[in-house]
């Protein structure tokens, strides 16, 4: 439920209703303003008389999505997650670039310095691989991790790569800014539980047979357990088509952002699967209301380890950003 407090409560009050409610059972959470979202122990349509009377309470307001603390009807206004000088979700456009898989120091500052020059605020490489075939190339592990750190570091870029199980939590919360989770993960509960116990923001990729629903209670779990740092990440969703790898919903992006208050970026590297695709459909997502895109890069993209057909080169990342912030500007 919502509890909406006399306009005059003051913080000591406030903090004296939370306590109360936090020793009945209740998670309480801070919305906007003077409204309290109570989450647990009471059915989402009750709403009862007793609330109604406790302290600086003005009114009491069912919470009815399944989603609670990533719905909109918790939170109305957007949220901006801040990593050093960066905000992701607010106005100016967050952009992520670099290689699919870390397979050298060379390869991934050369990625790094292009991603620098040409605006990108992070740099993401792959130090895990999740792989359909167990024979491609699985990362470099720990030793990419480090490496990222150490190159994000030295352009002053955010790290982001991904992890695909709670073991490998521990190194990588020491080197990242930023934890992906792929889309074979996003549904892995016992993982994201664990995110929550940290607070390093989650780029939380959508499962590639996943509707809004799901992705939306994916990102409650680590929510619920303690990290309300979440990124929604839209990548592209299983269809009929056999010409793209994935087709990139971009319906995806105005919808969530109705449903929910969290930040939305889109890939269209892995939403299409094909090199030639990646810089219109960044236009598109851009100008779908995307907070930001994911594009994945190489200095050689034919000679990427992995997914090089849709990996872009140096001279087409640069293009790409001229134009998706050229469209960026003109929306705002």
């Amino acid at each position: 439920m919502l509890l909406e407090l006399e306009n005059n409560t003051n913080y000591l009050d406030k903090q004296v209703l939370i306590e109360r409610l936090e020793t009945m059972g209740f998670r309480v959470v801070e919305s906007d303003a003077n409204i309290l979202a109570v989450i647990g122990g009471i059915d989402s349509w009750v709403v009862t008389e007793d609330f109604a009377k406790l302290p600086n309470v003005a009114k009491v307001h069912p919470l009815t999505s399944n989603f609670k603390l990533a719905s909109r009807q918790t939170k109305p206004s957007d949220t901006i997650i801040k990593i050093k000088d960066v905000e992701i979700g607010g106005k100016d456009l967050f952009i992520i670039a670099g290689p699919c898989s870390i397979e050298s120091r060379e390869q991934l500052e050369a990625c790094a310095k292009v991603a620098k020059e040409h605006g990108a605020q992070a740099l993401r490489g792959g130090a895990y691989k999740p792989r359909t075939s167990p024979y491609e190339f699985q990362g470099m592990g720990v030793p990419g991790l480090q490496l990222i750190a150490e190159i994000s570091a030295k352009y002053g870029l955010i790290s982001v790569s991904e992890v695909m199980d709670a073991s490998q939590l521990p190194e990588a919360v020491k080197y990242l800014d930023v934890i992906q989770i792929g889309a074979r993960n996003m549904q892995n509960y016992a993982l994201l539980t664990e995110l929550g116990k940290i607070k390093t923001p989650v780029l939380l990729k959508r499962g590639f047979a996943s509707t809004y629903h799901e992705l939306l209670m994916a990102a409650e779990y680590i929510m619920l357990a303690g990290n309300p740092n979440v990124i929604l990440y839209e990548r592209g969703i299983r269809t009929i088509e056999t010409f793209t790898r994935n087709t990139l919903d971009l319906n995806a992006i105005p919808a969530l952002q109705q449903l929910t208050h969290l930040p939305v970026i889109a890939d269209p590297s892995h939403g299409t699967g094909v090199r030639s695709l990646v810089l219109p459909m960044a236009r598109a997502s851009v100008a779908a209301g995307a907070h930001g895109i994911l594009v994945e890069m190489h200095p050689d993209p034919d000679k990427s380890i992995s997914d090089a057909k849709q990996t872009i080169s140096f001279a087409t990342f640069a293009d790409l950003v001229r134009q998706v912030q050229k469209i960026k500007a003109a929306l705002d």
